[in-house]
């Protein structure tokens, strides 16, 4: 599989891995909160699981602050377009509300992949000293 393909194919796992985080905390928020403050601080919550899952598994690169801030900017379009699909198929569909943001979700998705790619392969030269996460040690053989 070439490199592409095959982070096309990870990008896609964690898409389903982000889709029922999201749905699941969206169903919770949704008892207390109405649907589009729910759909707003789920997508969020989501969101940072989704940085953290592509940089390791998608593209394998190391999570730093520059690309956490700007990762973001890979869910903006996601957002909008999702967003709006909610508001439209709910307010005027008649859609259910508890089912509208996996609908909505669907054309989104390779908008958000060209958007991710390119933030997270992007070539960073502070990477290693903005690290958000440790680096971890070679191990060395032991006597």
């Amino acid at each position: 599989m070439t490199g592409r393909l095959a982070q096309m194919v990870r990008f896609a796992c964690v898409g389903v891995v982000n889709t029922a985080t999201y749905y699941a905390c969206y169903r919770v928020l949704l008892t207390g909160l109405p649907y589009l403050a729910a759909h707003t601080l789920a997508f969020c919550l989501s969101m940072i699981g989704s940085f953290f899952l592509n940089a390791r598994f998608t593209y394998r690169v190391r999570p730093t602050w520059r690309k956490f801030l700007l990762f973001p900017l890979t869910n903006a379009a996601n957002f909008v377009i999702t967003t709006s699909g909610v508001y439209l198929l709910v307010g005027l569909g008649n859609v259910s509300s508890h089912y509208a943001p996996l609908i909505a979700a669907g054309a989104a998705v390779p908008i958000t992949f060209v958007v991710s790619r390119t933030i997270m392969l992007r070539p960073d030269n502070r990477e290693a000293s903005e690290s958000l996460v440790e680096p971890v040690a070679p191990a060395t053989p032991s006597a």
